[in-house]
């Protein structure tokens, strides 16, 4: 019965999750909304696989809209960020809630990952050669 419950959980969760992909001039935008964990990662690492793999070389990671974060998505996230760099590409994050952004600060991946507050700002960034992959 505690099986049950564990899936049921991890479908409630999978519930609150989503990640879609659009592009702005050239700018692949991969949002993600509600909470990225184990069971979600997946999900994340195949929408971002797709979105290199298509050709694209300028990538947003836009977490405005995110909930949670865990370990596991860290490490797609870097995983992607990797992948992008690989391709001569460039990736940033967008992260406005300080409470999201400090996961990041604590695993020191602020220092890997370039973060901004907001979508235009990313945009502006990546469209003008910044943020290294």
């Amino acid at each position: 019965m505690a099986g049950d419950i564990d899936h049921a959980e991890a479908h409630a969760r999978a519930l609150d999750f989503s990640v879609e992909t659009r592009t702005d001039d050239g700018v692949s935008i991969v949002t993600v909304v509600g909470q990225a964990d184990l069971h979600t990662a997946p999900d994340l690492r195949a929408v971002l696989g797709d979105v290199v793999d298509g050709g694209s070389r300028l990538v947003l990671v836009d977490l405005t809209g995110a909930t949670f974060i865990d370990s596991m998505t860290l490490g797609v996230l870097l995983g992607a960020l990797k992948r992008v760099a690989s391709v001569d590409g460039r990736l940033a994050l967008v992260i406005p809630d300080r409470h999201l952004r400090r996961v990041f600060e604590l695993t020191s991946l602020d220092r890997v990952f370039t973060i901004v507050d907001s979508l235009p700002e990313a945009t502006a960034l990546l469209r003008k050669g910044g943020a290294p992959a």
